[in-house]
């Protein structure tokens, strides 16, 4: 299945408003090495003012390195920076912020202790000179005049640890225009929002651009891209492949693109046969706030988790895997019951967890790859008492070659590789576990379109195996596709189950949100 192109037609007759216009910031002949590494290799690119570039491109396919340094973070070893046809140099973020560069990172950087107005203008703030108490009043009768411009309604006053994630990047985007920016990049933004969410993103960042702002806006999903881009710039290999108007191009050719070949399905489903209940869920109840639920995932089977932000779909994962304390109900796997009071048991009882937050939960940051990757199964590498590293390298460099995970070196670092690389990582730990449940908490969030199609021809080779496989998504094509049934959660409880031949985005919608 590939995504079709629906941006609204009235939406794709505005495209092209900017052709011919002089661009605010142009890359030409950019190139970056790291340690031997090409990261990017002869960049050439512009900026229009009042637009909006999508840059697409796989993991590790450079955009993070374009947008590190055009933050000033890092400095490129050759080519030249214009703005408004005038050459610059970034030395470090300070100098970019002084261009008019503003930058809005996957990871917040938001002080949650602090008020939505302090902030808005944090290191800014009016009045302040030195350590001395800045100037409150006009404080926040700036910060409601920044966020007027833009025609939102934050609470000034209300602390940043209180609001939703949506409400967070909103106040994210206010600081980096705060500056009086001309470019605003936006790096994934939309990776940890719902849909409404996102369409009080969109609005924002259209209002952003109607107000003369080059925005620069990152994201894997392509619907997202298709929606609310002018422009799309496609990378691969630390190259600029190709700018195509977005409506003159379609999914098609931009994945094509950006893997240099065609996909032909991005959610493939291996039919596999099911066979007897490996796990049952009877009457759960847990500390995170799930409620009596009960289900069951048969050997060869892909069971979808489906729920709004909150509807106890992780929670559910965590109370399976030890990691949350259960207050009620019984798991039985391979029909005896069990009760692992900690992931460890978990794991040597045949149960995996992918979790949803890779950096915080998946990763030891401080390890190389091969320290990653076997860090669940160690006991497999232990010869009279000690770990064979031998027996780790080799069976590391068997996986990253099964994966394709790149760079195919066991002993990097494992912050240096790409999220959808440091994904297969993750994934390959289990694999070397042979789990006998495996459950994936968004296996392919903030991952590109070649490496999810990777990933689920790996949950296909598990399920043709007989393993038990539990999928939880917020990309409801994703888990239509791959699913043999899906679980719809809505607070802390089963609101519905569906079979593969009823399920529907509408359905399993109605069914979340009740």
């Amino acid at each position: 299945m590939v995504m079709k192109d629906n941006a609204a037609p009235s939406d794709r007759a505005m495209r092209g408003r900017t052709e011919g216009e002089a661009p605010i910031l142009e890359l030409v002949g950019i190139s970056k090495a790291f340690a031997g590494t090409q990261a990017l290799s002869d960049v050439s690119l512009s900026i229009r003012p009042a637009e909006v570039l999508g840059l697409l491109g796989e993991n590790g396919a450079g955009k993070s390195t374009l947008v590190k340094t055009l933050a000033g973070a890092h400095r490129p070893d050759s080519g030249t920076i214009l703005l408004n046809g005038e050459p610059i140099e970034l030395h470090n973020p300070r100098d970019a912020l002084r261009h008019g560069i503003s930058v809005v990172h996957q990871e917040l950087k938001l002080v949650p202790d602090l008020d939505v107005a302090a902030n808005f203008l944090l290191g800014r703030e009016p009045g302040r000179v030195f350590n001395q108490m800045s100037d409150r009043r006009r404080l926040y009768e700036e910060a409601g005049a920044l966020q007027q411009r833009l025609g939102l309604d934050l609470p000034l006053t209300t602390s940043v640890s209180a609001l939703s994630v949506a409400q967070q990047q909103l106040v994210e985007i206010v600081r980096a225009l705060s500056i009086d920016a001309s470019v605003l990049l936006l790096d994934e933004p939309t990776s940890a929002l719902s849909d409404s969410d996102m369409e009080t993103l969109f609005t924002t960042v259209k209002r952003v651009r109607d107000n003369g702002v080059a925005v620069v806006f990152i994201s894997h999903r392509l619907d997202e891209i298709f929606e609310l881009t002018d422009r799309v710039a496609v990378m691969r290999d630390g190259r600029h492949i190709r700018t195509l108007p977005t409506a003159e191009t379609t999914s098609e050719e931009v994945i094509r693109l950006m893997v240099g070949r065609e996909i032909v399905e991005l959610f493939p489903k291996t039919e596999a046969k099911i066979g007897e209940p490996v796990l049952e869920v009877r009457g759960l109840s847990s500390t995170a706030g799930i409620e009596d639920v009960s289900f069951t995932v048969h050997a060869g089977e892909i069971v979808g988790l489906a729920g709004l932000v909150g509807s106890g779909r992780t929670e559910i994962a965590r109370a399976i895997f030890g990691a949350d304390k259960r207050t009620a109900g019984e798991v039985l796997l391979d029909g005896e019951p069990v009760a692992p009071r900690t992931p460890a048991e978990a794991i040597a009882l045949g149960i995996g967890l992918v979790p949803e937050n890779r950096k915080a939960q998946g990763l030891v940051h401080d390890l190389s790859i091969r320290e990653n990757l076997t860090l669940a199964g160690l006991r497999k590498f232990v010869r009279g008492g000690l770990i064979s590293q031998r027996g780790e390298r080799t069976e590391t460099r068997r996986r990253i070659e099964e994966l394709d995970i790149r760079p195919a070196e066991p002993e990097r670092g494992i912050d240096t590789l790409s999220g959808g690389n440091q994904q297969k990582v993750i994934i390959a730990r289990w694999l070397l576990c042979e789990p006998r449940l495996l459950i994936l908490d968004e296996p392919t969030k903030g991952v590109d379109v070649g490496a999810k199609a990777e990933i689920h021809r790996i949950i296909g080779q598990l399920v043709a195996r007989g393993v038990a496989v539990i999928v939880i998504s917020s990309e409801l094509p994703e888990l239509l596709s791959v699913s043999d049934r899906i679980l719809v959660m809505r607070a802390g409880r089963v609101a519905a189950e569906l079979g593969r031949e009823d399920a529907t985005q509408e359905l399993v919608m109605t069914a979340a949100a009740g």
